[in-house]
């Protein structure tokens, strides 16, 4: 029953104008049901894999990223969601425009002969779900290797399935780990990544770089295919479980430790002053919260920053349903 009552608010029609008009070049005549992805062995039930509309690929990750300087960045306003990510003393930012198209970026921190000493290269995987307003970094490199990974096609829980290209395993962006093939289980090491404001992470980072817009894929990066979707209720694809306590787009910054999982709605924290100190599952935190650029992040102990996740509430709830819930 609760099935069927979620499956009311999913608007398929919208979807399919959406599909037609935004990627249309990339949807096979007749869609396979997976992909031709093996899903003979899984951990969630294959059932509750949906076929997001274009086929494997169909969005394409950008595998070779040309980054140039803050100042060159004109497509940019102060106001645009970048994902922004600092390693070995490298930052960089990931407009949230480009991402909507593409998604995936494979990418790599090259060290530097000037800082970090003995520092290696770093490949990393930056994820972006439009449809769970979600971003996420992992660490591209498992089981003593580097891997690069595309977009799957197929949805869990309204979220994007990635694929890596060595084994094509799927994985899960919110769950962070493999849910089927050679890698089934495998968990991703998750990075301290920033979903904020171009004006805030250009402040703290002047000397950031910045993934161009020239990325060699004809796309029109003023515009989003999504329109309304972060700002209205409906949802596209099923999901487990919908939690109705806030609006399914309110921003939330999720925390996992040690298998337990909390919550910290932006509603909520835009009502205490920031920063302030909680305490979940047995170790101290200090919450940061910038309203003006809607962000946040969570620091331990030794003020060094822990690995979140932002993504909508909805999007949250549905992977973590007993999550404890942060209040003022």
């Amino acid at each position: 029953m609760k099935k069927r009552m979620i499956a009311r608010l999913i608007f398929y029609p919208v979807l399919l104008i959406f599909i037609s008009l935004f990627f249309k070049d990339q949807i096979v005549s007749a869609i396979s049901e997976h992909n031709g992805f093996d899903l003979s062995n899984t951990l969630i039930d294959v059932n509750e894999i949906h076929h997001g509309g274009p086929a494997k690929d169909g969005i394409p990750a950008i595998d070779n990223p040309r980054f140039i300087a803050a100042s060159q960045a004109k497509y940019l306003s102060d106001n645009d969601r970048i994902l922004g990510l600092s390693i070995n003393g490298i930052a960089k930012a990931y407009p949230v425009r480009i991402l909507n198209y593409h998604e995936i970026v494979n990418d790599i921190f090259k060290k530097q002969n000037t800082v970090n000493q003995g520092a290696e290269d770093k490949a990393v995987v930056i994820t972006y779900c439009p449809l769970c307003g979600s971003g996420v970094g992992y660490s591209a490199e498992f089981n003593g290797k580097s891997t690069t990974f595309g977009v799957s096609g197929l949805l869990y829980n309204s979220d994007v399935l990635l694929y890596d290209r060595e084994t094509e395993s799927l994985w899960s962006q919110l769950l962070s780990q493999a849910i089927s093939g050679q890698q089934k289980g495998t968990e991703l090491e998750m990075l301290a990544l920033n979903h904020t404001s171009w004006q805030a992470w250009k402040k703290e980072y002047p000397h950031t770089l910045v993934l161009s817009d020239k990325t060699g894929f004809k796309r029109n990066y003023a515009t989003t295919p999504y329109g309304n979707y972060d700002k209205n209720k409906s949802l596209y694809f099923p999901v487990n479980t919908l939690n109705r306590e806030y609006h399914p787009k309110e921003y939330v910054i999720g925390l996992k430790i040690a298998g337990k999982t909390k919550v910290y709605p932006f509603a909520e924290l835009s009502k205490i002053k920031s920063p302030f100190l909680d305490t979940f599952s047995g170790k101290k935190l200090t919450i940061i919260f910038d309203a003006k650029n809607r962000s946040g992040k969570i620091l331990d102990e030794d003020q060094i920053e822990i690995p979140t996740i932002t993504s909508f509430w909805f999007a949250w709830m549905a992977f973590y349903p007993q999550s404890i819930v942060f209040k003022r």
